[in-house]
């Protein structure tokens, strides 16, 4: 029995020697997988804390201000010629010779036509001697009537006979100046006869064939001037007004440069004309809410030709007292367009704007900026809402500084 529980006790002694032992093995297992932890989480502690403050982007501030901004705005239009000229005939009679080719360009005052020149000369010289008849009549009548004056003064005349000899003085200079009247027709008539150009320009195909016969008001040939050529264009009434003001202000305008400009076909380079406004309307159309304007444009080599449609731009338009940023600074952002506003603290911080007219390189700001505030005008590609912004002034002088200790180094 002392045998047997001996042994028993020896069995319970090793159960707890084997029991503690695993409770101490689990106790620095656990120990050693908290160290490995707490090692594994100290670097990224260490690394967040000491994280590096986003990097200053330099580039172009400016502070807002309202300025006047000149348009440049275009408008479609149709070129014509202001002087084109339609000759008829005048008088009656068959057209007998053609001086000029189809096309050409002729010169004011050449001769293009002759019409029976023989038939009106004729009649000149009828009417010159009916003329010289009438003359040589009132020359007998004055000297019936100065003479029945003389008889008067010695009573061997009444004075009846007296103012009958007058009033045949006064029948003979009426028919004096009525001679010369028709001679002064007949004259005109001749000079009808040789139709002349009576503006420069190119001349288009004639109407009547040599040797039929015309009568007055029969169309005869085109004549279309190409330098200078004028364009008629629509304004709209919110432009028409502004340049009314700017003309009112003592700007004249004629001041106002044009630009005319034609598309090139079949990838051929596009055409360009500088000219000047010359005509502003006084009334606005109701039905289209515009105002007539027209512009002039120097063509001395016929690059363009009236019928062609083109673009015009005023450039002498301006839109006063608006806020104005480089179209570059406008970004689209999640509310729309918006420009970066550079805050008190330095940072970049997202402007809602609304977008007004473009001027060039600027763009018309209608809401959501105001005077003093300072916003980038540079290029805002890389910034955020949060960026600190180093005025590109401000960055160029650091660099200078930089290169400066570097050289004194």
């Amino acid at each position: 029995m002392p045998d047997l529980f001996t042994l028993l006790l020896n069995g319970i002694y090793a159960m707890r020697t084997a029991f503690h032992s695993a409770r101490t093995a689990l106790l620095v297992l656990s120990a050693s997988l908290l160290v490995a932890c707490g090692s594994d989480e100290s670097p990224q502690a260490t690394a967040g804390a000491g994280a590096p403050a986003m990097p200053p982007v330099a580039t172009e501030v400016t502070t807002v201000t309202r300025q006047d901004i000149p348009l440049q705005k275009s408008y479609s239009s149709l070129l014509r010629s202001d002087n084109e000229v339609t000759l008829v005939a005048r008088v009656t009679g068959v057209l007998e010779t053609r001086q000029f080719e189809q096309g050409d360009h002729v010169e004011q005052g050449d001769l293009l036509y002759t019409i029976e020149p023989e038939l009106y000369q004729a009649r000149v010289n009828e009417r010159l001697a009916d003329v010289k008849s009438a003359q040589a009549e009132q020359a007998r009548a004055r000297r019936d009537a100065e003479r029945y004056e003389q008889l008067l003064s010695r009573n061997s005349v009444s004075r009846q006979q007296v103012d009958q000899a007058q009033a045949e003085l006064s029948v003979a200079q009426a028919r004096v100046a009525q001679a010369e009247a028709a001679l002064a027709s007949a004259r005109i008539d001749l000079n009808y006869t040789q139709v002349k150009a009576p503006v420069s320009g190119m001349v288009g195909l004639s109407q009547v064939n040599l040797g039929n016969l015309v009568n007055a008001g029969t169309e005869l040939v085109t004549i279309t001037p190409l330098d200078p050529l004028e364009v008629r264009f629509q304004l709209p009434q919110k432009d028409a007004f502004e340049l009314r003001k700017q003309l009112s202000a003592g700007m004249s305008l004629h001041e106002i440069q044009a630009t005319l400009q034609v598309a090139g076909d079949n990838g051929a380079q596009s055409v360009t004309l500088q000219g000047q406004m010359d005509f502003l309307g006084s009334r606005v159309d109701e039905k289209t809410s515009t105002v007539q304007a027209s512009a002039s444009f120097a063509n001395p080599d016929a690059q363009v030709l009236p019928g062609q449609f083109v673009r015009v731009s005023i450039e002498g338009l301006k839109r006063f007292n608006v806020i104005a940023v480089p179209e570059i600074a406008v970004t689209q952002g999640l509310m729309g367009p918006q420009v970066f506003v550079v805050d008190e603290e330095g940072k970049a911080r997202a402007q809602a704007v609304q977008l007004g007219e473009i001027a060039g390189s600027w763009q018309i700001i209608l809401e959501g900026l105001e005077e003093g505030m300072k916003i980038v005008s540079g290029d805002p590609s890389g910034i955020k809402p949060g960026t600190p912004i180093q005025p590109a002034a401000a960055a160029d002088e650091a660099a200078e500084e930089a290169a400066e200790e570097a050289n004194a180094e």
